[in-house]
């Protein structure tokens, strides 16, 4: 059994900020997939289904960013699964947009979300990491993330859903490179070749060699017979 998490902020006002992708990846999942409706379970809503014959549970902590460790270690509990089975979805500022990653273990780098996680069940468990960019200075990073995604930010973000969506099988059954292969054909596909052959020339008809053209024949005039004082009368005439 996997327990996957996705972290965000409860609440309409929150739902398309950046610090929500994880949010928005489970439920991308969950509806794909045909899981069960979301129901209020562990400080969270719960969402389950199965890929195959693996058993998979769907969280969103609804403790806010900060106390998402409370909502994981509860389902943990009651589920009986171990850090290792965890897998956690969240915003990484880091990375750049549209990019993924998948990690294990390390540290939380700053992320609040992460670091109540580690706080209650440690840092061994496994995480997709979601780029969303940075602002450009690191007192600008709350509001950043705080703040809904752009219009622009549009066709990415529902690529990266997407694929990830596609890859979920693979994520919960362990086989991360083929998770991120199926992400990668969403976001930037294998294309055609984009070289454009110049159109064949039409065939034409074999020309026939120019034929000579006839050699003029000159015309011979019949021989004069005529004496000499013909030919003088014919001059005075």
């Amino acid at each position: 059994m996997k327990l996957i998490v996705g972290l965000g902020n409860p609440g309409a006002k929150y739902a398309r900020n950046r610090h929500n992708i994880g949010f928005m990846a489970v439920d991308r999942i969950a509806e794909d997939h045909g899981f069960s409706p979301w129901k209020a379970k562990h400080q969270g809503l719960v969402s389950e289904g199965r890929f195959g014959s693996d058993r998979v549970i769907l969280l969103k902590p609804e403790t806010f960013m900060n106390l998402s460790g409370q909502s994981v270690q509860a389902a943990m509990r009651f589920y009986k699964i171990d850090p290792a089975d965890v897998i956690v979805l969240h915003d990484e500022i880091d990375l750049a947009p549209a990019k993924v990653k998948c990690k294990t273990g390390g540290g939380h780098a700053g992320h609040n979300g992460l670091r109540s996680i580690h706080a209650h069940i440690g840092p061994d468990y496994d995480r997709v990491r979601l780029g969303v960019g940075h602002p450009g200075h690191k007192d600008a990073v709350p509001g950043y993330v705080l703040r809904d995604f752009a219009k622009a930010d549009e066709n990415w973000l529902d690529d990266v859903l997407r694929g990830i969506s596609d890859g979920a099988p693979e994520l919960a059954s362990g086989n991360t490179s083929k998770f991120m292969n199926a992400v990668a054909m969403r976001v930037s596909p294998p294309r055609s070749g984009t070289g454009t052959k110049k159109p064949a020339k039409p065939a034409t008809a074999e020309k026939t060699p120019a034929q000579p053209k006839p050699q003029a024949v000159p015309l011979t005039a019949e021989p004069d017979t005529r004496s000499s004082l013909q030919k003088l009368v014919e001059r005075f005439k």
